[in-house]
């Protein structure tokens, strides 16, 4: 068995490069014939200063009233269609890459199979013997006598999820992420199956990244986010509207309901430069360069999988709104009464700032441009 899943876990690190290749590949075919080597465009044909939108704009009824929008990360059936509305399958068939183990844009699903005396629950000895074991299948450089690593070549990424099949399959049991140096259990805050840890920023990876690899107890998954870089357009945007939603009620029974909400919105756009060049002439002159977002307190950046509009969500009380201003960041709305500035290193002031990051994606209402979040207050925790 440890054979079979170090043979596996070549095959899908394999896959992934050879993903990235053709999508790598095909980028740079497709600049090749938009601007072919030798070209040089007439004064006519260079770009005016307006561009043309490259996503078509959402309608403004799915922010208004309540009904949800269907997504496009699957059909109604439940399974996968190509096409634009599936930005992952599409991107697979722009590039001629299919495969039942790997999938572009998602997460790669890892396995060791190491035996834990402690059942489901994973101990702190079987997830260092769960490092050992990807060290001596070559995915990540041996350690030396004092613990540091010698050279060696890396192959695993923050993001990837390891799953020690010795311990089962049930929810998400002996399921771990690596976050760039040690492997990580999941955090069962507010889920009782596990939800991403804390330590995994969440727009540094598209938002169906982990979806089907690290399992929800719903069908809205936990998620860490930091909103403060657009917290002056989400007070800008903000609105109390009524909506009607439908309930079920224990004994079956479904109940239309009017409840009022706090919602706005921001929008995700990459600051576009324009380079400086002696010649006017070329096309590559003049056509501007996107740089990426950075994400605070991190040396991420925000993924491509999240530019477009971000829909924000919360209950319609005093407490949701004050807890919504706390997390645009400090000066973006008036100063309450009463209220502090936080002390990072107090203990309680640091959980409460963690607290702050913690969201829910509405699958149900998203779709590709247009990711619809909902604010995690702390009557939702588990522990």
């Amino acid at each position: 068995m440890v054979n079979a899943t170090r043979a596996y876990n070549r095959v899908v690190l394999r896959l992934r490069a050879q993903a990235e290749l053709m999508a790598s590949s095909q980028n740079l075919s497709n600049s090749n014939l938009a601007h072919p080597t030798g070209y040089v465009a007439s004064p006519r044909s260079l770009p005016s200063n307006s561009r043309s939108v490259s996503r078509a704009p959402s309608p403004s009824s799915s922010f208004t009233h309540g009904r949800s929008v269907a997504h496009g990360y699957g059909s109604q059936n439940g399974h996968d269609g190509p096409g634009p509305s599936n930005p992952n399958v599409y991107m697979n068939s722009l590039t001629g890459f299919r495969s039942p183990l790997f999938r572009t844009g998602r997460a790669p699903l890892l396995r060791v199979f190491i035996p834990s005396p402690e059942g489901d629950w994973l101990s702190d000895a079987s997830v260092l013997e769960c490092e050992a074991e990807l060290r001596r299948a070559g995915l990540l450089p041996d350690k030396d006598k004092r613990g540091s690593e010698n050279k060696g070549i890396n192959l695993l990424r923050l993001g990837d999820v390891v799953w020690d099949m010795a311990v089962g399959d049930d929810g998400n049991a002996g399921r771990m992420v690596w976050d760039g140096s040690y492997l990580i259990d999941l955090d069962y805050t507010y889920s009782p199956i596990g939800d991403l840890p804390k330590y995994i920023p969440g727009f540094a990876f598209p938002p169906s990244y982990f979806h089907r690899i690290i399992r929800t107890a719903s069908s809205n998954p936990v998620i860490r986010l930091d909103i403060r870089p657009w917290g002056t357009q989400v007070a800008s945007n903000l609105q109390l509207l009524q909506e009607r939603a439908r309930t079920e009620t224990p004994q079956g029974s479904y109940h239309n309901v009017v409840r009022w909400v706090h919602r706005s919105s921001f929008n995700i756009r990459p600051p576009t430069v324009r380079p400086q060049s002696r010649t006017r002439t070329s096309v590559e002159s003049h056509s501007p360069v996107q740089s990426r977002i950075p994400i605070p307190n991190t040396t991420l950046f925000v993924d491509p999988g999240w530019y477009g509009k971000v829909v924000v969500e919360t209950e319609g009380t005093n407490e949701a709104l004050a807890d919504l201003q706390d997390r645009c960041g400090p000066r973006v709305f008036p100063p309450r009464a009463g209220g502090r500035v936080p002390n990072m290193n107090t203990p309680n002031d640091k959980e409460k700032e963690e607290a702050k990051m913690v969201w829910r994606i509405m699958r149900e209402r998203s779709r590709p441009g247009e990711i619809w979040i909902r604010v995690v207050n702390s009557k939702e925790k588990l522990m």
